[in-house]
Formats: structure tokens, C-alpha cells, sequence
């Protein structure tokens, strides 16, 4: 009898240490999924600030231009 609540009592801990990994290896892969995520929004900011500040150099070099033609 005591055999048996022993391994009954092994099997229940297996269980619970298997569920417990499955947890664990769902939370990694969120995180992972968020970091990814995260790392892509970053990107596109940088992006578009990039993009901004192209424009913004670019209107200045029209500017630039503009004055040398009145200038001359």
C-alpha cells in the first residue's frame, strides 16, 4: 500500500514539474514575442526620425541652394 501512495506521490510531483516547465518555457516564449515586438517599434522610430531628418537636411540644402541663386 505504501509502494503504491509513493508512486502515486512521484507521479503527481512529475506532473506538477512537467507543468510547471510548460509555464516557464510559455513565459520565455512571450517574453521573447514582447522583445521582439519591442525591438521592432524601436526600429521604426529610428526609422521615421531618420526619415524626418533626412527631409529636414534636405530642406536645407534647398534653401542653401535658393540663397546662392539669389545671391549670385
Amino acid at each position: 500500500m505504501e509502494s503504491t501512495s509513493l508512486n502515486q506521490s512521484d507521479q503527481n510531483g512529475h506532473k506538477l514539474m512537467m507543468n510547471n516547465l510548460m509555464h516557464e518555457d510559455l513565459a520565455r516564449a512571450q517574453m521573447a514575442a514582447r522583445l521582439g515586438e519591442a525591438q521592432q517599434l524601436r526600429r521604426g522610430r529610428q526609422q521615421a526620425a531618420a526619415r524626418r531628418l533626412s527631409r529636414k537636411a534636405e530642406q536645407a540644402a534647398r534653401q542653401a541652394r535658393l540663397a546662392l541663386a539669389r545671391a549670385i
